[in-house]
């Protein structure tokens, strides 16, 4: 059976080379970007790495801010400077506003029926238009306001208690999992906002909301040999299918119990929410969205992903900085006690006179970027760039972790300076390609506006609240900072600091 197998193999490796080679000598007339030049049929796989975002920035250095690299089959072009993701993601906007077909979608995300990953078209116009209309609107955001205080509350409430020996005496404090304090709040903001209750753990799943979702983003960042060489796609070789189903198998499962509870609540008077809006256009002949059931649970999946994973792992990277270079602490309490005072909490009103804690959150998002590599983008055409060649299906990679460090753009890019946005307006919200975060063009993040409120709101309350320290008698120095990689990177050690309250509430 073996031999067998291998045979198969090795029939299906000269097939793909072959048809790799063809394709290779189509485009020998036009002048693709530079890049390494790959092995038959894996192409530059072998140079990706446990990081590839990393393993991108290195690669960078020799070829240039456009590079060319052919993974499996697919043409992939990296872009690594402000200039260049300028031209791709505003120049040539509507030629690389599309995403590529991968298997995560498949499962992920209904068939490409979300936001995030559903390719460009009339769609997906529609779905971006409902989602922004109905749950990302000024009015829907400040609706949530007193909810959004309220979780804070609590979480702030938790850590107090958490950090104690006993009630009775807190003379000894103690570490807290801030980890699994953010996400847990998180959770409760997505579950308020997307289904209107806040649900436990044990109600979706065993191993809990946080862990399905950072699986599936990871599942969803992961390089998969399948979509790259289509042809070995059903052999599974990294066993990515079979993970990719069983948190598909989860989140279908809560979805469709969700769904049902909101068909079988015939209460009037209560106060519709998103999939209650959703419901009430699904069938409908008179609205511009074409809504099924699987795009419900698809944008659902949208909303709860981009929310539950990206804001906590933002606020641990700050958090992790802010202890490790403690003059920026003392600087941002200094300016909540001037703008706050010690007699209260930090309310979303505040947020707009604390003017160093937006330099902190831009300077996170610089040098720790959630998403390094974005979203991979795709080109519906053939197109030139920058004089490059850039054919049509190509996989169009946005490495932002690389722009953060460009040296001709941050001086000293390695160290976390949030003073260097003193004085500049330089903000993430896709206007200045030396900061996109959250990207740019058509395919900018519409959650962003939140998202921003989400982090800066539990930051402030956080520093304003807490004096942190690390346990164990380690230096800031100590604090290890190894990223782990995936649709969102986060730390691979939760941060673990100690909690002293600082207010005279």
């Amino acid at each position: 059976m073996a031999w067998f197998l291998s045979a198969i193999l090795a029939l299906i490796a000269v097939f793909v080379f072959l048809k790799a080679a063809l394709s290779i000598d189509k485009n020998t007339h036009t002048k693709l970007p530079p890049g390494p030049r790959g092995l038959p049929i894996i192409g530059s796989f072998h140079l990706l790495g446990k990081n590839p975002h990393r393993s991108l920035h290195e690669l960078a250095q020799k070829y240039g801010p456009i590079m060319h690299m052919r993974l499996g089959l697919a043409p992939t072009i990296i872009i690594s400077s402000p200039e260049a993701a300028e031209l791709v993601l505003k120049t040539h906007d509507i030629v690389f506003a599309s995403r590529p077909p991968l298997e995560a979608s498949k499962y992920s995300s209904y068939n490409q029926k979300n936001v995030t990953l559903g390719p460009y078209g009339s769609y997906w116009r529609n779905m971006r238009k409902l989602c922004t209309l109905e749950l990302l609107s000024s009015l829907k955001v400040n609706s949530l306001k007193s909810s959004r205080k309220q979780v804070l509350d609590l979480m702030v409430q938790s850590i107090k208690e958490a950090s104690c020996r006993s009630q009775a005496s807190c003379r000894r404090r103690l570490a807290v999992n801030l980890r699994t304090k953010l996400y847990s709040l998180s959770a409760d903001m997505s579950c308020l906002m997307v289904f209107g209750k806040k649900y436990s753990d044990n109600e979706f799943d065993e191993r809990g909301f946080n862990a399905i979702v950072h699986e599936e983003a990871k599942l969803t960042a992961i390089p998969n040999l399948g979509d790259y060489i289509p042809q070995i796609a059903w052999l599974d070789l990294q066993g990515l299918r079979k993970r990719m189903k069983a948190a598909a198998r989860v989140f279908d499962e809560f979805f469709e119990k969700i769904i049902e509870e909101h068909i079988k609540n015939t209460d009037e008077n209560r106060t519709k929410d998103f999939i209650d809006v959703m419901l009430g256009l699904m069938g409908s002949e008179e609205t511009e969205y074409r809504v099924e059931r699987d795009s419900i649970k698809a944008v659902i999946l949208d909303m709860l992903a981009a929310s539950m994973d990206t804001s906590p792992t933002v606020v641990e990277w700050a958090l992790s900085e802010i202890i490790k270079n403690q003059h920026v602490m003392k600087k941002v309490q200094k300016e909540s006690e001037e703008k706050v005072g010690m007699d209260r909490m930090v309310e979303e009103s505040d947020l707009k006179n604390l003017h160093y804690l937006n330099m902190i959150i831009k300077e996170t998002f610089r040098l720790h970027p959630v998403a390094p590599l974005l979203l991979p983008h795709y080109s519906m055409e053939d197109c030139i760039v920058n004089g490059f060649f850039i054919p049509k299906n190509s996989r169009i990679m946005i490495n932002v972790w690389t722009i953060g460090r460009d040296p001709s753009v941050w001086s000293e890019p390695d160290k976390f300076l949030p003073e260097r946005f003193a004085g500049t307006d330089i903000d993430v919200l896709g206007h200045d390609f030396q900061l996109i975060p959250f990207g740019a063009g058509r395919r900018v993040c519409p959650g962003m506006q939140l998202g921003l409120t989400i982090v800066s709101l539990v930051l402030a309350q956080l520093l304003h609240c807490f004096d942190w320290g690390l346990p164990d008698g380690m230096v800031p120095a100590e604090l290890d900072m190894t990223e782990e990689f995936g649709l969102v990177t986060q730390r691979t050690k939760p941060l673990l600091a100690i909690p002293t309250y600082r207010l005279h509430i």
